[in-house]
């Protein structure tokens, strides 16, 4: 594969020094259409960020290899100019690499025979530059398997196996399967920076719809309760949409990430961040809305191979991490203005939707002495083999 600039060598210099939107002329969009899908470079330090960056912009094209260029620049294939990720120039491909996207074709590409794809993995997830995926127990190679994902995925540089989580405090159980030892990460989604560890805190690519959603449903200068923060993920986009958030967690290194996030979002002077237990800051704050985005750990909700939520608390007591979710319900309530939105999560059973999750909140509320004025029901995504995560919006007078 060969690259060519569609700027000038004056406009190639400038721009290499100082990584900048890209603006195209409708010239240069003729001569991509002529001989070449575009791509853009980028410095490779920055090659996952902007490989995020540009699916968020919606622009970023899956069917074509990364590649190296020169001079330390990594070269990404994009549909169309990006506006807003910052890129060093902007090229055409005279000769791409296009890759395969499914793991089965690749592993079969390799040698393996239909019986042994049936012991394939089906799923994976990607969080920053690493890979998470859950080895069948009759895998015929997962070394092969982890060789083939970093093939599928350009922009990642480690693999690992995902073997669920252990103890109270919820920590990631993982091995090494290819690919760099360090797995310290950043990952991008709408814009919001999460940088995070996958082998020390927990991270749910499923919950990404319903962090953006938190953005979006926020007002600017609203009082919020992030009574389950971790890393951010729920207080991130709400500060970015102008909020301020009190964001309480308990586990250190997730906390340590939070903070982190905080100032890399450009949002540290809007959260108002505590090491502590959710139940000894509540009671101190009067709010607009409170996420509740931990649900527990009870044994007949949850597969104990998965994450009960997006946080991992490894310094909390065994007792208070045995609660489940609505256990939390009164002191959310404690906190809430009237007229204020609360957002509670649950894992439950399909079996027993709509009615488990909505009549433990109208017990809390009516236990409260408040009133229930409206609530809304939200599918997340399925959390294991028949249950289900779920989300109601609830206003409480």
């Amino acid at each position: 594969m060969s690259d060519e600039r569609t700027s000038n060598d004056d406009n190639h210099d400038r721009a290499s020094s100082d990584e900048v939107p890209s603006r195209v002329t409708d010239d240069v969009l003729d001569q991509v259409a002529e001989n070449g899908p575009l791509a853009v470079l980028v410095s490779e330090p920055r090659t996952e960020i902007a490989i995020e960056s540009l699916r968020t912009e919606g622009v970023y094209d899956d069917e074509r290899a990364v590649s190296p260029s020169t001079d330390g620049k990594i070269t990404l294939p994009v549909t169309r100019p990006p506006t807003e990720t910052q890129v060093v120039d902007i090229v055409r491909q005279v000769d791409p690499t296009y890759r395969t996207t499914d793991l089965d074709d690749v592993l079969e590409a390799r040698g393996w025979t239909e019986a042994d794809l049936e012991n394939a993995p089906g799923s994976w997830a990607v969080v920053g530059d690493v890979v998470l995926v859950t080895i069948p127990p009759a895998c015929p190679d997962e070394e092969a398997v982890a060789d083939a994902l970093l093939d599928l995925h350009g922009g990642a540089a480690t693999v690992l196996a995902d073997e669920g989580v252990d103890g109270v405090g919820r920590e990631p159980q993982t091995r090494h399967l290819a690919g760099e030892r360090d797995t310290e990460t950043v990952h991008v989604e709408h814009g919001t920076h999460y940088a995070l560890d996958p082998s020390e805190v927990m991270f749910s690519p499923g919950n990404q719809a319903e962090r953006v959603r938190m953005g979006d449903v926020v007002e600017t200068d609203e009082q919020v309760l992030d009574m389950f923060a971790g890393i951010g993920y729920f207080t991130l986009p709400m500060a970015r949409a102008g909020a301020s958030v009190t964001a309480t967690e308990l586990n250190p290194t997730a906390f340590r990430y939070l903070l982190e996030n905080a100032v890399a979002n450009g949002v540290a002077d809007r959260i108002d961040a505590y090491n502590a237990d959710c139940r000894d800051v509540a009671p101190g704050v009067r709010v607009d809305r409170v996420v509740m985005g931990y649900y527990g750990t009870s044994a007949a909700d949850s597969d104990p191979h998965h994450s009960g939520a997006d946080t991992s608390r490894s310094s909390e007591e065994p007792e208070s991490r045995a609660n489940a979710g609505h256990e939390f319900l009164p002191v959310a309530l404690d906190a809430l203005e009237s007229g204020g939105t609360l957002h509670y999560h649950e894992a439950c059973p399909e079996s027993r939707l709509p009615d488990r999750p909505r009549s433990r909140l109208e017990r809390a509320v009516a236990d409260a002495g408040r009133e229930l004025v409206d609530v809304e029901q939200r599918r997340v995504k399925t959390h294991s083999a028949g249950v289900v995560h779920v989300v109601l919006d609830a206003t409480v007078e």
